[in-house]
């Protein structure tokens, strides 16, 4: 597939994976002006309530499907990379729903449960709940990092029957147990941390219903694996944090896609072992478009010949826009 795009090329002075990755942290979230923001409640059956913002472009365009924007660990529909991507999108015309998933962002306050790569089912209901005439000139989802992983496994399980008419994985986890080996190396310590933390904060914070055994569990918590051996995996009737990451990783899902998903990953990924993406059989599912470029990090893809994200304007070219 050919998107009229140059290879990504690193802007200078994020240059290398680890840079680039960190580039999200400095950078200003783009202001939405002119466009109209307005909050979204999607009540599950359960009583969670999933929060979302629908961001309606200030002159839309006919025809132009609903883009639903799915956020990675730890992060929420204020991501930067998740504004970022909501302007490229509106400027030409889409409407954009950012979701927060189960527990994250806006939807702790009125949530008791907490999403995990696996929990696609969500996804699943969120699409169900959409008002119908947001959905009139069809759906595309587009999910990063962990929430491309819930996508791509949500895409899977549904083959042909998937209520979409594109998607777009960014940084995907396609493989939980061996990121998840990866992020132990002590050359990723700092990003493990950094992640453990903000992620007991938002599993212990305000709205979320814990056992006091849950909540210690958590806390005591010394990496990401053990957060998914004692809370996730029991909470969630795995067997284990090897079990969950076994039955829930992407790649076992990937090959039963029917919707056309473009799938985007830098080779120099600090989080997600470059291999897992290069050693793929991509040539077995024609529905799925590799965009595997040598550099851009995780989730980064900060280009020299724009201050747009390169994959900002991947994704809207992809999507029609």
């Amino acid at each position: 597939m050919s998107l009229d795009l140059p290879p990504f090329k690193a802007r200078f002075p994020w240059w290398g994976g680890d840079l680039q990755t960190l580039a999200n942290r400095f950078r200003k979230s783009p202001a939405l002006a002119p466009h109209r923001s307005e909050r979204l409640r999607l009540q599950l059956d359960d009583g969670d309530c999933l929060l979302a913002t629908l961001d309606r472009p200030d002159k839309g365009v006919f025809g132009k499907p609903l883009v639903i924007l799915i956020h990675g660990l730890t992060g929420s529909e204020e991501s930067s990379y998740i504004l970022s991507q909501t302007r490229a999108l509106l400027d030409y015309g889409f409407t954009v729903l950012r979701l927060n998933l189960r527990g994250a962002g806006a939807s702790r306050a009125t949530c008791g449960g907490q999403y995990y790569a696996g929990r696609s089912q969500d996804f699943r209901a969120a699409l169900k709940l959409i008002p119908a005439d947001l959905k009139k000139g069809g759906v595309a989802a587009v999910g990063y990092s962990l929430g491309g992983a819930m996508l791509l496994k949500y895409l899977g399980e549904e083959g042909a029957a998937a209520p979409l008419v594109a998607a777009v994985s960014i940084s995907a986890p396609i493989d939980l147990s061996a990121v998840c080996t990866n992020m132990l190396r002590p050359r990723n310590s700092f990003y493990h941390y950094y992640l453990l933390r903000q992620m007991k904060r938002e599993a212990t914070a305000e709205g979320a219903k814990l056992t006091s055994e849950e909540r210690k569990a958590i806390l005591g918590s010394e990496t990401i694996w053990d957060y998914d051996e004692v809370f996730i995996a029991p909470r969630h009737r795995f067997g284990g944090a090897e079990d969950y990451y076994d039955r829930c990783k992407p790649v076992r899902f990937m090959n039963g896609i029917r919707v056309p998903t473009l799938v985007i990953a830098g080779l120099d990924d600090p989080w997600i072992p470059g291999r897992l993406y290069s050693e793929y059989a991509w040539w077995k599912n024609l529905a799925l478009t590799p965009m595997v470029q040598p550099h851009g990090g995780h989730v980064g893809f900060h280009s020299r010949d724009s201050n747009v994200p390169w994959t900002d304007r991947v994704v809207r070219r992809f999507l029609g826009g």
